[in-house]
């Protein structure tokens, strides 16, 4: 999942929490390409919005770590950014499909010219 754009950080994140909510910031930054400040960064701006809460974890031994949920309001979120996102996508694949279709009827002429 590297390499994952600016606006489709928070789905991501939150699809992967939402899986597995126990994964630590440094494994989600590793899982999306991300520095681990930058993950941290992310992580409190959706806690701000109120789409994901945190509790450190009861039985851990490491009082660092947190298990992470995501509230009514961010299943609301993740649900419409991934509509958009899946919208996004579609039109992307038709532009490439429209390319690819092109690209290919320029090579055909360029042979038949041969």
């Amino acid at each position: 999942m590297n390499d994952v754009s600016h606006d489709e950080i928070p789905l991501q994140l939150m699809r992967l929490l939402e899986a597995n909510p126990q994964m630590s910031q440094r494994a989600l930054a590793e899982e999306l390409g991300l520095s681990l400040g930058k993950t941290h960064y992310c992580i409190h701006a959706l806690i701000e919005k109120g789409w994901i809460k945190a509790r450190n974890f009861k039985n851990s031994d490491n009082k660092l770590a947190y298990a992470y949920a995501l509230t009514p309001s961010g299943i609301r979120q993740r649900a419409n950014a991934t509509v958009q996102f899946l919208k996004r996508k579609r039109a992307e694949y038709a532009a490439l499909k429209r390319e690819i279709a092109q690209l290919e009827a320029e090579v055909a002429s360029s042979k038949a010219r041969r």
